[in-house]
C-alpha cells in the first residue's frame, strides 16, 4: 500500500547577486525526483555529500520550501497546504517525524530526558503527567535505557545513547513514518548495529515506515527494502535492493558500490583493480551518463522495479558493455 509518494518534486535555491540583489541563477538541489514509500517498509535514499538527499527529507517534513511537484501523503497533496499550523498540517507533521544526523544539537541541552521525549506528546495528546511519564519510561525501556535517565540531560549520555533518544523521541507522536537522516554515521560500528537494530524492532513493532537516508550503501542494504541512488540532486538509479546490489547499471552506482570496503584480504587487490576500472570508466563515459551541461539523465524503465538515468541515445547493449569496463 502506497504512504507517502514524490511526484517530480523540486527544491530550488534562489542564487541572488547585483546591486539590487536580484535572481541571477538557482541551485538545483533537488531537480524533479519521484518515489514510493509503502506502508511498513523501508526506502533508502544514497548519495554523496551535496547530492541533495538531505534536502529531500527536509521538503518532505516541511523544513525547506518544495517549489515544484507535489509530496503526496495518503493520496492528498500537502505542498498545497499553507506552512502553518492548521489543523491540517499539524495532522502530518505528527504522523512524519524526522531523526537527524547530529544527535547533540537535535536535543535541546537544557531540558531533562524526560521533557525532552515528551514534547511530541505535548503537542499531539492530552495525557495527564502520570500518563505522560509511564510513556516516557516505555519508550525509553523500548530503545535500550532504564527510567533513571528521565532526569539527565543530553551532555550526560553518550552518541549512541543521545541517538536512541532520539528514536524515541521520533516515535513518541505515533508516527506513520520516520525520516531518519544519516542516524548512525557519527557512531562506532558495533553502536550502529545496536541503533539500527532497535530501529528495525521498533519498526516491526509499530507498523513504521522508514525514509532512510544515508551515504553508506552497506548501511543501507541492511535496512531498505528498495532504494534510490542519488547524484547532483537527481536520481542516477532506482530499483529494489536486489536490482541495485546485483544488476547495477549506471557507472555512479557502480562507483559507490566499488566503494564498500571487502573483508577478504586475498582478493584486495582484484578488488582495488575492479575500483580503478570502475573511477575510470566514471571519467571517461561521462556523456553516457550525463548531458553536456553534466546533468543526469531522465530515469528510463529497464523492469518493473528497476530505472537507471541513461543516455537515449545509447543501446542498452552499448551502455552495459562501457558500464561494465
Amino acid at each position: 500500500m502506497e504512504f507517502l509518494e514524490l511526484q517530480n518534486m523540486k527544491i530550488h535555491f534562489p542564487i541572488r547577486g547585483g546591486i539590487f540583489n536580484t535572481i541571477q541563477d538557482y541551485v538545483y538541489a533537488v531537480d524533479g525526483v519521484n518515489m514510493v514509500i509503502g506502508t511498513g517498509k523501508t526506502y533508502g535514499l544514497v548519495g554523496e555529500s551535496g547530492s541533495g538527499k538531505t534536502t529531500i527529507g527536509k521538503g518532505i517534513i516541511g523544513l525547506e520550501h518544495v517549489t515544484g511537484g507535489k509530496v503526496l501523503y495518503e493520496g492528498v497533496d500537502v505542498t498545497n497546504k499553507a506552512r502553518s499550523r492548521a489543523q491540517a498540517y499539524r495532522d502530518y507533521n505528527k504522523d512524519i517525524q524526522m531523526i537527524f544526523q547530529d544527535s547533540t544539537s537535535s536535543l535541546n541541552p537544557k531540558k531533562r530526558i524526560k521533557d525532552v521525549i515528551a514534547e511530541p506528546m505535548r503537542n499531539y495528546f492530552n495525557y495527564t503527567k502520570e500518563e505522560e511519564l509511564n510513556r516516557v519510561i516505555e519508550l525509553l525501556e523500548i530503545v535500550g535505557l532504564n527510567e533513571n535517565a528521565i532526569y539527565r540531560y543530553p551532555h550526560e549520555f553518550s552518541g549512541g545513547q543521545r541517538q536512541r533518544i532520539g528514536v524515541a523521541r521520533a516515535v513518541a507522536s505515533d508516527p506513520k513514518l520516520i525520516i531518519a537522516d544519516e542516524p548512525t554515521s557519527a557512531l562506532d560500528l558495533s553502536v550502529q548495529a545496536q541503533v539500527l537494530n532497535f530501529m528495525q524492532r521498533i519498526q516491526k513493532e509499530y507498523g513504521l515506515s522508514y525514509l532512510f537516508i544515508s551515504h553508506d550503501l552497506s548501511v543501507v542494504k541492511h535496512m531498505a527494502d528498495d532504494i534510490a541512488i542519488m547524484h547532483r540532486g537527481r536520481f542516477v538509479e532506482q530499483g529494489s535492493k536486489e536490482q541495485i546490489f546485483n544488476n547495477p547499471q549506471h557507472i555512479y552506482t557502480k562507483r559507490l558500490l566499488s566503494a564498500i570496503p571487502k573483508i577478504d584480504p586475498l582478493n584486495r587487490e582484484e578488488h582495488m583493480d575492479e575500483r580503478r576500472r570502475i573511477e575510470a570508466a566514471y571519467h571517461e563515459h561521462q556523456k553516457d551518463y550525463y548531458d553536456e551541461n553534466g546533468r543526469v539523465y531522465d530515469l528510463m524503465k529497464l523492469s518493473d522495479d528497476h530505472y537507471a538515468a541513461l543516455n537515449p541515445n545509447i543501446s542498452a547493449e552499448q551502455l552495459n558493455i562501457k558500464g561494465d569496463a
